[in-house]
């Protein structure tokens, strides 16, 4: 069967149509005639917010009185209302100031300079409580170490007896490690405290003395004002009086009186005082009232 030549050219047109159809159809870049082109999709739409959801206050904590007046951490977490502006009130007139008559004009400054720590590392007497009551220090560090492995050891052995006890006698070996550990803590806690006492007596004596020899080296100079070492950014050798506070110090103090280990100086001093009472002397150096450390 022949076809004519313009209707093969329009079936095979077709065919290649019909079979390209699906293909093109999807590229939205092609146009494939009697047919509908595929609509875009549209671009989504951004939501709109939603209005925020209104919540009801919490309740305020319960109001919780401690003893003492205080308010409980509750209260005192709370937010404090702000804080409302102060009525603007009267004033009363300033009063006048007479002049004062003219009093004396100081003396030009002459200055001097130290350094209380490089004073305190060359002091003899220094030294010789860091030796004292640093050891005194290591040897209650290491008692408390001692005794905290011992508790540890008492707590494993209950632990493997605790199968064969009673449990009257579990409970009385308890009650007796738990009465060691608390009369041991009570021991180091006043230990502590009298190894801190004893250092805050020797330095006193220690700061006591440098004031003196601080005025006599600077009254030796013609000094009038003398400044910590930290507190100059800039100054001469001259100026500087360190080394011969250090060297007088060691004169007149080269050791300070320490009590004994485990003795309160404040004990000490009471026990030295009722002896001279009863003796009717004088009171000897220990027995003088432990004086507070100096700030420099």
């Amino acid at each position: 069967m022949r076809f004519l030549p313009g209707l093969a050219a329009a079936v095979a047109l077709a065919s290649m149509t019909c079979a390209a159809g699906p293909a093109l159809a999807q590229s939205p870049g092609y146009f494939i005639p009697n047919q509908t082109a595929p609509a875009r999709p549209a671009a989504p739409r951004p939501a709109a917010p939603r209005p925020p959801v209104a919540r009801e206050p919490l309740p305020p904590p319960p109001t919780v009185e401690i003893p003492g007046g205080l308010p409980s951490p509750a209260i005192a977490a709370a937010p404090a209302e702000p804080d409302q502006p102060l009525p603007q009130l009267p004033q009363p007139p300033v009063p006048d100031l007479p002049p004062l008559p003219r009093s004396t004009t100081p003396p030009a400054a002459v200055i001097g300079v130290l350094g209380v720590p490089e004073i305190m590392h060359g002091s003899t007497a220094a030294q010789q409580v860091e030796k004292v009551i640093g050891a005194r220090r290591e040897k209650l560090n290491q008692d408390a170490q001692k005794e905290q492995a011992a508790w540890r050891d008492l707590q494993q052995e209950l632990s493997t007896e605790r199968a064969t006890l009673t449990p009257e006698q579990i409970r009385t070996k308890e009650r007796d490690l738990q009465e060691r550990i608390t009369n041991a803590q009570k021991s180091f806690r006043e230990r502590n405290r009298i190894i801190q006492e004893a250092a805050q007596y020797a330095l006193g004596q220690i700061e006591r003395t440098l004031i003196g020899v601080i005025r006599q080296v600077s009254e030796s100079h013609g000094m009038n004002l003398v400044l910590h070492r930290q507190q100059v950014a800039l100054n001469v050798n001259e100026f500087d009086i360190t080394d011969q506070v250090v060297a007088q110090m060691n004169k007149i103090l080269p050791s300070v009186t320490i009590t004994p280990d485990g003795v309160s100086p404040l004990a000490q001093a009471q026990a030295d005082a009722a002896a001279a009472a009863n003796k009717g002397g004088t009171l000897p150096a220990s027995a003088a009232p432990v004086p507070p450390p100096a700030q420099h």
